[in-house]
């Protein structure tokens, strides 16, 4: 037997390699086959990141109101992460962008969504769930120097009227059903000329405060929310005017990454004052 990484030999029974240190029976390699993927989910041989069940997600709610994330063409992982879910006549979506500069952007943007929508469920106001999120992203951080870091968008559509609360880049728009094809962006970003967001969830962030809109819109049509993996690509863009909101979405994710899929992809679709099957 040798080793998966060094090739020395090793005996049946070895734990480790006493050559390179690498730990024998790890789980194989998507890419190369070798069994060689460490805890963090690369593989020792060849690098690759393994994928995993983030790569690519779609979620269809009864009602038509769908949500997909997918890690684009470019980055190793998905760092984006989100929630579509149905409470009583309320629909609740999160999307959250890791901020690809942080240490495991990832873990904050998947903790951040999973803390806030939980809260958002459960009626609390927007304030609140932003405050929780922010505080279980901050505790990821092992200091100041290590701190993962997050956008943040958060959206309940209940009786024709929508409430949004965001902090960073991540977008929120209006399709009305009369002309489906064009846009109207809800939200502003938190950010300089050159692009760089100036608020965040996490450790290290310095007095960020949730911005909060409340609209009710005079005709039926789709709130989407995504992150800048597609609003990159929006300009001149004409959004499909037919099929499905997964449909739709797939359509914008397809145009994303016709486009480069220089980022990772979030889109939810959620649709007031019509039902889509």
């Amino acid at each position: 037997m040798n080793c998966p990484v060094c090739e020395a030999p090793v005996l049946a029974g070895d734990t480790y390699c006493e050559a390179c240190g690498h730990t024998l029976g790890a789980p194989a390699c998507a890419s190369c086959g070798a069994h060689a993927v460490d805890a963090e989910g690369y593989c020792e041989r060849c690098g690759l990141r393994q994928p995993t069940g983030r790569d690519h997600a779609e979620i269809v709610l009864d009602g038509g109101a769908a949500a997909l994330t997918d890690k684009g063409l470019r980055r190793s992982r998905n760092e984006d992460a989100m929630a579509l879910l149905a409470s009583g006549a309320a629909i609740v979506t999160v999307i959250c962008d890791g901020v690809g500069s942080s240490p495991r952007a990832d873990e904050a943007s998947a903790v951040a969504v999973e803390t806030a929508s939980a809260a958002l469920v459960r009626g609390l106001p927007p304030e609140e769930a932003f405050d929780l999120a922010g505080r279980a992203v901050a505790k990821l951080a092992t200091s100041v120097d290590d701190a993962p870091a997050s956008t943040y968008i958060a959206a309940v559509v209940e009786g024709g009227r929508i409430t949004l609360g965001w902090a960073g880049d991540t977008r929120a728009y209006w399709l009305p059903r009369s002309q489906q094809r064009h846009s109207t962006l809800l939200t502003e970003d938190d950010a300089v000329e050159t692009g760089e967001i100036t608020a965040w969830l996490g450790a290290d962030a310095v007095d960020v405060a949730l911005h909060v809109r409340t609209l009710t819109p005079e005709e039926p049509g789709l709130l989407l929310v995504c992150s800048d993996g597609l609003w990159r690509y929006l300009d001149g863009y004409a959004f499909p005017s037919t099929g499905t909101p997964i449909e739709m979405a797939r359509e914008m994710l397809r145009h994303a990454l016709d486009s480069g899929g220089q980022d990772n992809v979030t889109i939810a679709l959620i649709p007031l004052g019509v039902t889509h099957g």
